[in-house]
C-alpha cells in the first residue's frame, strides 16, 4: 500500500501513513452490522435499494399497464434528450484507456509493485469474456448484423418500426459489398472499443482503490480522492445506492433477453409454446440454478462455469467457422476491422446525426446498457485482475475481448448474411430476432446438436450474469465486503430473477426492460465521468 500526497487523495494534514488512517476512519463507518435473517445491514444502502426493489415489483404487479407506458415514456425521453451525452462521453471513455496505455502512468501495478495475478491468463479471459457479454453475443450474434446489412442495404424498418437513414454513415446506395461492410462495422462499434472501455473504467477505479489505497470494494471508493471523507456519509450512500439499481436493472435486461432466446431456441428444437408461462418458468428455473453458484462462491461456482462456458462458445464458434463458408469469413473478419476504422468517425459522432433511429434506438440504449452492466462487470473484473500493471490490465481488457466479439460477430453474422446474399437462405433474416440464430444454424449441418448447444450456452451465460451479479450487488450493499452473509447473496440473486419477470410480464414486455436500463444508465453516467479523474488522480500519487 502506497502512501497518499496532497496531489492525490485528500486527507488530514500532517498524517505520516495517511491512507492507513484513511482506511480505518472509513471502514469504521461502512462495517453496519448483521441484522433480521442473517442480513449485513450496512447503514442505508442495504436498507433503501432493498425496499426499493422490493416496492418496484409490486408496482410492476398490481399495474403492469400503468408501469408499461411509463417504462415507454423513459425509453423516448432519455434517448431522444441525452443521446449526445451518451455517445460523447463514451468516446471520453475510450481515449481516457488509450492514454493510460502509453501514459508512465500505465506501469503501476495493482495491488503494489511486489503483487501477483491470482489468476492464468486463461481463467481471467474466460471470466471477463462470461461476465462481459454472454448473453448479449448469443442474442445478437446473427440479428444485429442482419438488421444493419438490411437497413444499409434496403432502408428497411429498423427493430422499432422506423426506416433507418444511413447517409451519414455514408450509406451503402444499393451496393451490396459495401452494405455488408457498414452493417458489420456499426455492429462491431457495438460490441467493440467503447464498451469495453466502460468496463475498464469501473473495474480500474475499483481495483486501484481497493488493492491500492486499502479502500473497501466498492463503488464509492472511487470517489474518495474527489469527495474525502464524505464517501462515507450520504454522498457515498446514494453512489452506491444508484450502483445496485443500474446493475440490477442492466442484468434484469439480460436476463430477459436469454430466457425469449432459450423460449425460441426450445420451441424450435421440441415445440414448446413461446409464452410468458415458459419464459417465467425458465427465468425462475434458471434463477435456482445460479442460487446454488452463488452458494459455492466465486472460485467453487463462477469461475467454473465461465470456463464451461468458454469452451462450449469456442466449439460452437470454430463448427459455424468450418461448416460457413470458411474463407469468406476469415478474409471479411480483417474487412470488417478496416470498415470498423473507417467509419469509427461517423459512428461515434454525437453531433449533427440524421440517423436518429441508429443512433437512439441501438447506439444510445446500447451504451445505457453497458453503463449500467459497469458495476457488475467492473467489480467482477476488479476481483480477479489484482496482480496486473494498469498497462496490462487496460490492453487485455479493451483489446482482448473486442477482438473475441469481433471474431463472433463475423462469423454468426457472417454466415447469416453469406446464407442471404450467396445461398437466397432467408429464414434467419425472416425471422423474430432470439429465433433468427437457431434459424441461421438450421441451414448448416447437424442442426440439432448445434442448437441444443446454443440453448445451453444461453442457460449457461444466463446463469453466470446472475450469479456473478448477486456477488457484486451483494458486495455493494456489505459495503465492499467480499463475505457477507448467504442469506444476503440468495437475497440478491432471487429479487434479480424477479425483476426480470415482472418487466417481461409488464404491458411494455422487453421495451420495459430496455426503459429502465437506459433511465438508470444515465445517471451512473455521470458516475463514470468522475471516475476517469479520481483515477488520474489516484494513478499519480501511487507513482509520486
Amino acid at each position: 500500500m502506497s502512501d497518499m500526497d496532497e496531489q492525490g487523495i485528500p486527507a488530514p494534514e500532517g498524517a505520516a501513513d495517511i491512507i492507513e488512517t484513511e482506511y480505518e476512519i472509513g471502514q469504521d463507518n461502512i462495517d453496519g452490522q448483521v441484522g433480521p435473517f442473517g442480513f449485513d445491514i450496512h447503514n442505508p444502502v442495504f436498507l433503501v435499494s432493498g425496499l426499493a426493489v422490493v416496492a418496484f415489483v409490486f408496482y410492476t404487479l398490481a399495474l403492469p399497464e400503468q408501469a408499461g407506458s411509463v417504462f415507454n415514456w423513459l425509453f423516448g425521453a432519455v434517448t431522444k434528450g441525452f443521446d449526445w451525452f451518451f455517445l460523447g462521453a463514451a468516446n471520453i471513455f475510450v481515449l481516457f484507456c488509450l492514454y493510460l496505455i502509453v501514459s508512465p502512468l500505465g506501469s503501476v501495478r495493482l495491488g503494489g509493485a511486489d503483487a501477483t495475478p491470482d489468476y492464468t491468463y486463461v481463467g481471467w479471459f474466460a471470466m471477463l469474456f462470461a461476465a462481459g457479454m454472454g448473453i448479449g453475443l448469443m442474442f445478437y450474434g446473427v440479428s444485429e448484423p442482419m438488421s444493419h446489412f438490411s437497413s444499409a442495404f434496403g432502408g428497411v424498418a429498423s427493430e422499432g418500426g422506423a426506416r433507418t437513414d444511413w447517409a451519414p454513415l455514408g450509406g451503402a446506395g444499393g451496393d451490396e459489398a459495401e452494405a455488408i461492410r457498414l452493417g458489420m462495422a456499426a455492429t462491431i462499434f457495438h460490441w467493440g472499443l467503447h464498451p469495453w472501455a466502460i468496463y475498464a473504467v469501473v473495474a480500474l477505479a475499483l481495483a486501484l482503490f481497493s488493492y491500492n489505497k486499502g479502500l473497501p470494494l466498492t463503488i464509492r471508493s472511487a470517489f474518495y480522492p474527489i469527495l474525502g471523507e464524505r464517501v462515507w456519509g450520504w454522498w457515498g450512500h446514494a453512489i452506491d445506492t444508484l450502483a445496485v439499481f443500474a446493475t440490477l436493472f442492466g442484468l434484469a435486461t439480460s436476463l430477459g433477453f436469454g430466457a425469449t432466446q432459450a423460449n425460441a431456441g426450445l420451441s424450435e428444437l421440441f415445440g414448446i409454446p413461446i409464452n410468458d408461462t415458459v419464459e417465467v418458468l425458465l427465468i425462475s428455473g434458471i434463477t435456482s440454478v445460479a442460487l446454488i453458484s452463488v452458494l459455492r462462491g466465486l472460485d467453487g461456482g463462477v469461475k467454473i462455469l465461465s470456463e464451461i462456458n468458454m469452451g462450449l462458445a469456442f466449439l460452437l464458434l470454430l463448427f459455424v467457422l468450418i461448416a460457413g463458408p470458411t474463407l469468406a469469413i476469415l478474409s471479411g473478419f480483417a474487412d470488417y476491422l478496416v470498415a470498423y476504422v473507417e467509419y469509427l468517425p461517423a459512428l461515434a459522432n454525437p453531433v449533427g446525426r440524421e440517423d436518429v433511429n441508429f443512433m437512439q434506438g441501438w447506439t444510445s440504449f446500447y451504451w445505457a446498457w453497458w453503463i449500467s452492466w459497469s458495476p457488475f462487470v467492473g467489480m467482477f473484473i476488479a476481483r480477479v485482475s489484482r496482480g496486473r500493471s494498469v498497462r496490462e490490465f487496460v490492453i487485455c481488457v479493451l483489446l482482448i475481448p473486442s477482438m473475441v466479439c469481433v471474431l463472433w460477430m463475423s462469423v454468426f453474422g457472417g454466415v447469416a448474411i453469406q446464407q442471404v446474399v450467396q445461398d437466397g437462405y432467408t429464414a434467419a433474416q425472416d425471422a423474430e430476432l432470439p429465433l433468427q440464430l437457431f434459424k441461421m444454424l438450421d441451414a448448416l449441418p447437424l442442426a440439432g446438436i448445434t442448437s441444443l448447444i446454443g440453448i445451453v450456452l444461453v442457460i449457461v451465460f444466463f446463469v453466470t450474469s446472475s450469479d456473478s451479479g448477486s456477488l457484486v450487488i451483494d458486495t455493494i450493499t456489505a459495503g465492499g465486503k467480499v463475505d457477507a452473509p448467504v442469506p444476503q447473496r440468495v437475497f440478491w440473486c432471487v429479487f434479480e430473477g424477479a425483476v426480470a419477470i415482472v418487466l417481461l410480464l409488464s404491458a411494455g414486455g422487453l421495451a420495459s426492460l430496455q426503459s429502465m436500463v437506459i433511465s438508470t444508465g444515465l445517471p451512473f453516467t455521470v458516475v463514470l465521468l468522475l471516475m476517469c479523474f479520481a483515477i488520474w488522480r489516484g494513478l499519480r500519487a501511487e507513482r509520486g
